[in-house]
């Protein structure tokens, strides 16, 4: 969304009075009205209140009260973060932290995934929040299985994107090696560059067509192997409950109720993993922007990552109150997308 203001046809008084509205709200959360601005603002209360009568006319400031003071209204916040914003830069410590949690040669993607998560939690005393890939566009790259006794076993996928699926499968008994090192070399090769959702009807022609080449034995383990349950993606969050720090009455609670059923929605995922793939780096929804949020009141700050082969999978930001720390967390997320990116493609070589 853009907002087109003509900031600069305000008086410098103007553009003080409204910066410093949307600053303290930022900090606070709280109006801010003429008296308190005239402490730093040279001019008189009334002359600082006409100020904001015309920023209210734009529609950059709204008003909770009569009697109270001015908040940014959403439309003055969207202005505010295209237009006036000076991104912070993230100390070395704050890089630092990003790269640990998603370092470590045993990590697995889901748990990169949620720490990266919960780390973005802390950073932004907000909700962080992944949107992990769906396992059906994944193309595989490799399968194999490791006898775990007379009748089990495990099978190993290797997904493009170097998230690992380790599943344990039921086999029959007198399952030898020889027979699964078969079975992983046989969908190996059948199944390389296919996707999840491809993969059943792939191996079930395959074996139709070879039954009489393949033993009854080996069969079986493929058909095992290939029951894999495909899903949607899905949303991790960390941090809920910083949520409820600015929800004061019992409306804003049912509020947030609302925000966590919408986020636990397929449909929501698929939205936003679909706005992940058209997002150009860093993307912000201000409260209504969104139909998500616009029942809540809260902002959404997300940047797409990408797997080993640049394809874009999944998606990671903050959830808060729009009064987020803007300046902060949107160098915060465009980081930690670049860091589970480069990690992802180094999993998938």
């Amino acid at each position: 969304m853009s907002v087109h203001v003509d900031f600069l046809s305000l008086s410098e008084r103007a553009r003080q009075v409204f910066m410093t509205v949307v600053q303290n709200y930022i900090e606070t959360g709280d109006p801010t009205g003429s008296r308190t601005l005239s402490r730093s603002i040279t001019a008189s209360a009334a002359t600082i209140r006409n100020d904001m009568a015309d920023l209210v006319d734009l529609g950059l400031l709204q008003s909770q009260h009569i009697s109270s003071g001015r908040l940014p209204s959403e439309l003055g916040l969207r202005y505010f973060v295209d237009g006036l914003l000076e991104h912070g830069k993230l100390s070395e410590i704050e890089r630092a932290a990003m790269e640990h949690e998603c370092s470590g040669g045993d990590i697995q993607p889901d748990q990169m995934l949620e720490r990266a998560s919960s780390l973005l939690s802390g950073l932004s005393s907000s909700a962080g929040l992944v949107l992990a890939p769906t396992k059906s566009q994944k193309s595989i790259r490799h399968i194999e299985f490791v006898s775990l006794g007379p009748k089990r076993a495990m099978v190993i996928i290797v997904p493009d994107d170097g998230m690992v699926e380790n599943r344990i499968i039921p086999v029959p008994l007198g399952i030898t090696n020889d027979i699964l090192k078969q079975a992983g070399a046989f969908l190996s090769e059948k199944l390389y560059g296919k996707t999840f959702a491809q993969m059943k009807d792939a191996i079930t022609e395959e074996i139709n067509a070879r039954r009489s080449e393949m033993g009854d034995l080996t069969q079986k383990v493929i058909e095992a192997g290939i029951a894999i349950q495909l899903d949607d993606g899905k949303l991790i969050v960390s941090g809920r409950s910083n949520l409820l720090q600015d929800m004061g009455a019992s409306n804003d609670i049912e509020r947030l109720q609302f925000l966590m059923e919408q986020l636990e929605s397929k449909e929501t995922i698929s939205r936003l993993l679909q706005d992940a793939v058209d997002a150009n780096g860093v993307k912000i929804y201000i409260g209504s922007e969104n139909k998500i949020f616009e029942g809540s009141g809260h902002s959404l700050i997300f940047s797409p990552y990408t797997n080993g082969s640049n394809e874009i999978v999944g998606a990671i930001g903050v959830i808060g109150p729009t009064r987020l720390n803007y300046a902060k967390i949107i160098p915060s997320v465009n980081c930690m997308a670049e860091i589970i990116s480069r990690r992802l493609s180094d999993l998938a070589t």
